[in-house]
């Protein structure tokens, strides 16, 4: 008789092993993903090096039929390559849920044949706390999982209390959303997120009027546009811009940062673009217009004449290059226009530009309408240079010397390229002048 249950034991474990080999392979055959970045390369094997069989742009599906170390192996119209994992956000898929359900309900159906002693160790424990679509935050750092299984490939590490998004529920498992990305996690790794009750210590101070502080001198800006920034730092937010000569009220002086207040608005300017005393001008300043380069100079008070463009004059070709080298190996962030976010090829243009006064169109194709056209033999530092296999799809700043700076890809950020070759040169589109 024990023999007999031995063997049926072995058949059944058998049947579950199956059963779970089966489950990983159709859902991974079910999934697809989506090209995080405006070019991505399908090479015919999982190695950098390899052919390049097609060129895949931003926001195109593809199907993932396996996996190759940092690899997918998926298929593009009717091509079948690879192509990096940071390169493909995967996509959730119903096919997936309607096979992981399936799978689930022959794997429970044939351990209802056994008698399982319910005391055993090792049992599973539901979650106390009953998890349902919406917002939850993460209890503890866990890896985000490719399906639902413990032995999936991992997509992303997520931080504890960071914010995710509930899609999906199937048995122990949630299929949660972050800002870049989807996949599934154990449904014991999330958390309500519980507002915290001050006391009324703490509310009462922050009744409290803060002390005045004292400016220690008043000094006035020596350059055309100045940043007032939110920190002490190039890479901080913006909170208002001030024009030549404007009053500030200094607080403190600290690693050549000024703390000041100007317009009930405080942040933190540059020492070295304040004086004790205004700036003589010999003509008027305007930061909405460019002037034309025959324009007569007169004196501060009277009217100057002027070609209206459709581009701001501020700064010249030299300092948005070196605005732009300050960002050399920020992280790529699809749709990320700052340091802290990230930037995509795009955002990463407007972000520099915006330094000095300038406002561009959001996307690569419309940035191509800003400033003038420009030809690749007159190219100048501070151009901005397009590129695309089939439309515009890439925006890179020229930076002198056959030279470009840029948002490039996920694994390498901001970055120094060669305009004359590879794929720069040969998908190269056209050219603008915006200064």
């Amino acid at each position: 008789m024990k023999s007999k249950m031995n063997i049926k034991s072995i058949f059944i474990m058998a049947i579950i092993s199956l059963a779970s080999l089966l489950f990983i392979n159709i859902s991974l055959a079910a999934n697809t993903g989506t090209i995080n970045v405006d070019v991505a390369n399908l090479r015919e094997t999982a190695d950098a090096e390899s052919k390049i069989l097609e060129q895949i742009t931003l926001n195109q599906e593809v199907e993932i039929v396996g996996e190759e170390g940092d690899w997918y192996q998926v298929t593009y119209n009717k091509i079948t390559g690879y192509v990096s994992k940071e390169l493909v956000t995967v996509n959730s898929n119903s096919q997936t849920t309607e096979s992981n359900n399936q799978v689930s309900e022959n794997i429970t159906q044939e351990n209802t044949t056994v008698e399982v002693n319910t005391t055993e160790e090792g049992t599973e424990t539901s979650s106390t706390e009953e998890i349902t679509l919406g917002e939850y935050k993460i209890s503890e750092n866990t890896r985000l999982k490719l399906i639902p299984s413990i032995n999936a490939t991992d997509v992303i590490e997520l931080k504890a209390d960071e914010t995710v998004t509930v899609t999906e529920i199937m048995n122990g498992w949630a299929c949660v959303e972050t800002q870049t990305t989807k996949g599934w996690l154990r449904k014991d790794k999330l958390k309500k997120d519980e507002p915290v009750e001050e006391s009324v210590e703490e509310v009462q101070e922050e009744q409290q009027e803060p002390a005045q502080e004292t400016p220690i001198k008043t000094q006035y800006v020596n350059s055309t546009t100045v940043n007032v920034r939110q920190e002490a730092n190039t890479s901080s937010t913006i909170v208002t811009t001030v024009d030549l000569n404007t009053e500030v009220q200094v607080y403190s002086e600290e690693n050549g940062w000024s703390k000041v207040k100007v317009n009930n608005v405080e942040g933190y300017i540059s020492s070295s673009l304040l004086s004790n005393s205004k700036q003589e001008t010999s003509r008027s300043q305007s930061t909405s217009r460019r002037t034309s380069s025959t324009k007569t100079t007169t004196k501060a008070t009277s009217q100057t004449t002027t070609q209206t463009t459709n581009v701001p004059a501020s700064g010249n070709g030299s300092s948005i290059v070196a605005t732009a080298k300050q960002y050399l190996g920020s992280k790529y962030t699809y749709g990320g226009s700052s340091p802290s976010t990230g930037f995509d090829c795009s955002g990463f243009t407007s972000y520099v530009f915006k330094q000095h006064g300038i406002s561009l169109n959001r996307t690569a194709a419309a940035q191509y309408s800003n400033g003038v056209a420009v030809s690749r033999a007159n190219l100048q530092p501070g151009d901005l240079v397009m590129f695309g296999k089939s439309g515009i799809n890439h925006v890179a700043i020229y930076i002198g010397g056959g030279q470009i700076i840029h948002a490039s890809t996920p694994s390498t950020g901001v970055r120094i390229d060669s305009l004359s070759t590879g794929y720069y040169n040969n998908n190269y589109v056209g050219a603008r002048r915006v200064l």
